[in-house]
């Protein structure tokens, strides 16, 4: 079967969330000066490709290495909502069988552009709530964030143990559906990570 890599690279020029340092990388070692290569990689937990956990904002929320390792694949629904002003109820249709859905926005077409942070579409409270009551494990998009503060849309997942991807990309190459496959690094007391996000189409 054909895979599809979800993940945006993780570099130096990767956006950073209006507020966040952006990824530093030194070298601390070379093959010329001391046998071997070795670099140091500066980042926070919320880069790049990553998956948001209920701790993100919740206080006493779960932290990511509290969910199984079952929590982090399955069967995933891809939406496309590029065009729409928002994500509500009426984008959602039925979602019986899925695991996750998968937001098509086109954001991340502007990922390394200046104006990623802007214009984008976001998810509504109504939206959450429905994502809520039909009993999804995780949401993911290919945008910086599902919503913008007071971050609302975000708690109402939380508050279910949804997660939340983010920054994704090529959702375009996928088709309605896939198998959807998530690699968070290991940490503990994990608000969140970032990941390996792939597809098996």
């Amino acid at each position: 079967m054909p895979y599809v890599d979800l993940t945006m690279e993780l570099s130096e020029r990767t956006p950073a969330y209006p507020g966040d340092p952006k990824p530093e990388i030194s070298t601390l070692a070379t093959i010329s000066e001391n046998g071997w290569n070795e670099r140091r990689l500066s980042f926070n937990t919320h880069c790049a490709t990553h998956i948001d956990a209920p701790f993100h904002m919740l206080p006493d929320g779960k932290k990511l290495e509290e969910f199984p390792l079952t929590r982090f694949f399955g069967r995933a629904r891809v939406v496309d909502v590029s065009g729409r002003k928002e994500i509500g109820p009426e984008c959602m249709g039925d979602l019986a069988g899925y695991d996750f859905v998968l937001f098509r926005t086109g954001q991340s077409k502007k990922a390394f552009q200046p104006d990623y942070y802007e214009n984008a579409i976001f998810l509504t409270d109504a939206g959450a709530e429905e994502l809520v009551r039909q009993g999804i494990k995780a949401i993911g998009l290919d945008s910086f964030s599902p919503d913008q503060e007071p971050y609302s849309a975000h708690k109402i997942l939380f508050r279910k143990d949804i997660l939340v991807l983010e920054n994704l990309v090529d959702l375009d190459r996928l088709p309605a559906e896939c198998r959807l496959f998530i690699v968070p690094l290991k940490l503990t007391e994990a608000d969140g990570s970032p990941c390996r996000v792939f597809a098996e189409i």
